[in-house]
């Protein structure tokens, strides 16, 4: 087993243009930004010796902090990062790999995120399935991952299927929570635009820090959404729905292949009725296509939140399990529940903007 920098290998950037699960999670790009604004150092495990060319990896980030501790994760702030193996025969020498270098490194725990499970069928052949209900039908043999790593946390995983053309699509919006709405937002005279410019990152982020304090947390900082900009080039795009001048929502999507994924929304509450976000996710569907993307993802939803859930579903995506596996330490859920959480999102949501910016700035690079 090899580790590599995917920063400066370019192996890497090959594996994950050919393999099937590259994902824009797995892009140097994403890697990049990581690195650029939290200082992760950024490692790939393979089997593949340097003289061969990549025919699987694993991406990490070595997250080092004194509040959380010492762990490698696959990776921080992404939503899923499937293991670019070509089948799971490999998978126990991954694993042995791992934990040797865990009982020498000191980390707390090896975490993967991956969008398919390993099962294992009745010849013992083991193998990648979808992380959807069918799974616990077609893996009683094996809970999740096999080899030491344990199931840590579930979501749900919402994507959209693009290659309908756009009547299609839009019929499967949901007729009074979505369809109702954007027509609404054209009544009002709703603007769409769609860039990348410093002017639309700082009327996204001013949105960003409003959304963040509603709901009682910090605000990623700036710098890490300047970094995607400057990293992803083309591929990120910005998108703002605007009434009178004055911009009330927004989401940041990135490109890879022809996947568009969903990555942060935001929006001024006083404008939520006017039917901005539903006509921004609209405007990005049909975007999407323009650019060649054939499925959108939306990202996780928590398992406790039925509203997002349901928000999702309502745009016509379908929706499978995700889930989180850890090797070795275990600790309890890494949500903050209960008396605790609760103080802080009331303190967050009292904080003056500038100084949320600052407790984003010192707190985020702790929790990938």
């Amino acid at each position: 087993m090899y580790w590599i920098d995917p920063l400066l290998d370019t192996r890497w950037s090959r594996l994950v243009t050919r393999h099937s699960d590259g994902s824009v999670f797995h892009t140097v790009p994403w890697l990049e930004a990581l690195h650029r604004t939290y200082g992760y150092r950024t490692v790939v495990l393979t089997s593949c010796s340097p003289e061969e060319e990549l025919v699987d990896g694993i991406p990490f980030c070595e997250v080092n902090s004194w509040i959380n501790g010492y762990r490698l994760v696959s990776l921080p702030f992404s939503d899923h990062c499937q293991p670019l193996l070509e089948c799971c025969e490999g998978w126990s020498a991954f694993t042995a790999c791992l934990s040797a270098h865990s009982g020498r490194l000191g980390w707390k725990y090896v975490e993967i995120r991956p969008t398919r499970r390993m099962n294992c069928d009745d010849a013992g052949t083991r193998s990648f399935i979808e992380g959807d209900d069918r799974c616990e039908e077609r893996s009683s043999s094996v809970d999740g991952f096999a080899s030491g790593f344990t199931k840590y946390q579930a979501y749900k995983l919402h994507r959209i299927d693009l290659r309908s053309d756009l009547a299609t699509l839009f019929n499967n919006l949901h007729k009074s929570c979505i369809r109702r709405k954007i027509r609404r937002a054209e009544t009002e005279g709703l603007e769409y635009e769609a860039g990348r410019s410093e002017s639309n990152l700082t009327e996204f982020y001013r949105l960003f820090v409003l959304t963040r304090r509603r709901r009682g947390l910090p605000p990623q900082p700036i710098t890490w959404f300047r970094n995607l900009k400057d990293c992803f080039g083309e591929g990120l795009t910005i998108h703002i729905a605007s009434k009178n001048g004055r911009s009330i929502a927004g989401i940041l999507t990135l490109l890879y292949k022809s996947t568009l994924v969903y990555k942060y929304g935001c929006s001024d509450a006083a404008f939520h009725s006017l039917g901005a976000m539903p006509m921004l996710f609209w405007k990005t569907i049909q975007t999407g296509k323009q650019h060649g993307a054939q499925e959108f993802d939306l990202g996780r939803s928590d398992m406790d939140n039925p509203g997002l859930t349901a928000f999702k579903q309502h745009l016509g995506a379908s929706g499978s399990e995700l889930t989180y596996f850890r090797l070795g330490c275990n600790p309890i859920h890494s949500s903050i529940t209960g008396v605790p959480w609760r103080i802080a999102s009331t303190v967050f949501r009292r904080l003056p903007s500038r100084l949320a910016q600052m407790a984003g700035s010192m707190l985020y690079r702790h929790m990938g």
